[in-house]
């Protein structure tokens, strides 16, 4: 049986659970919000015993009401068992807590009468002994959720062995449109198109003589000697965000030549300098048959 890596997050309504949840699922956690208290040591046990899934992460606010009141003992239990138990405090202010209920027009659970004010306060009173147990306490009253988001990383992730980030770097025609999902697009318009050379028309950017006609241009190499330390500076960034997938969009007229040659010659390039996860490589377009 597995010991796992159980993050219970908690803290005040309106703090952000929902969203640092997200963040973790995005970091490879297996996540369950709201879990009736009496399952909880239970789903612990069971993903213990499957081996698969080593980092689990529980949501627990003020309507998980028994688990609140035998919070030490179910967490001191589990750390008994072996598990890394690691308590996430989300915490923010009266003020800003109260402007977030009013502008989602949710109902605090412990303010059924209207008084959010009121229900704020009784909630501090009742997850006092979580806050006092915490590990980490994250205050997001001056936080968007992109600040949040890095905070999670930052106090979760730690370098350690989360999901990382997959780049994929797709080559496509423009003819064909932009990829929907690509997040950041290169243009190559601007290289001598391999297309007008007779010979090199009916090759892909595979081809070791279209490769070497598009990467021996001079524009290609100064292209080239931009975008590496570019994206080297660039990808690190993005995976300390917490983003699990970034795609990178390479595109040429018609996708089978340029962006095939430069893609191939990128990745290998900067396979030698991100570190931070897998990096593969698409060609949309390149097998596209040209319409006569």
């Amino acid at each position: 049986m597995a010991n796992l890596h159980v993050v219970v997050v908690t803290g005040l309504s309106g703090a952000g659970r929902s969203t640092a949840l997200g963040v973790l699922e995005d970091l490879g956690f297996f996540c369950i919000d709201n879990l009736p208290p009496a399952l909880a040591p239970e789903a612990v046990s069971m993903l213990a015993a499957e081996g698969e899934r080593a980092r689990l992460a529980l949501g627990v606010d003020v309507r998980t009401g028994s688990f609140l009141t035998d919070a030490a003992a179910v967490l001191d239990d589990l750390t008994a068992q072996g598990h890394d138990i690691e308590l996430v405090f989300l915490d923010c202010s009266d003020e800003v807590l109260v402007h977030r209920f009013s502008e989602t027009r949710r109902p605090h659970a412990l303010a059924p009468d209207g008084d959010v004010l009121e229900g704020i306060g009784r909630e501090r009173e009742r997850i006092a002994e979580l806050r006092a147990r915490a590990r980490h306490v994250v205050d997001t009253t001056d936080m968007s959720v992109h600040d949040l988001r890095r905070a999670i990383v930052g106090h979760i992730a730690r370098g350690g062995p989360g999901r990382s980030m997959t780049v994929r770097i797709v080559s496509f025609g423009f003819k064909h449109g932009a990829p929907v999902n690509a997040d950041l697009v290169f243009d190559l318009r601007f290289l001598k198109n391999p297309h007008f050379v007779p010979e090199l028309r009916p090759k892909t950017g595979i081809d070791p003589a279209v490769s070497a006609y598009v990467l021996e241009q001079e524009d290609t190499q100064r292209l080239l000697e931009h975008l590496v330390p570019m994206l080297s500076f660039l990808l690190p960034r993005y995976a300390e965000e917490g983003k699990a997938y970034l795609t990178i969009g390479i595109g040429c007229t018609g996708g089978r030549h340029r962006s095939v040659a430069v893609s191939e010659e990128l990745a290998t390039k900067l396979r030698t300098t991100y570190r931070g996860g897998d990096l593969v490589v698409a060609h949309r377009d390149k097998d596209r048959v040209k319409r006569t």
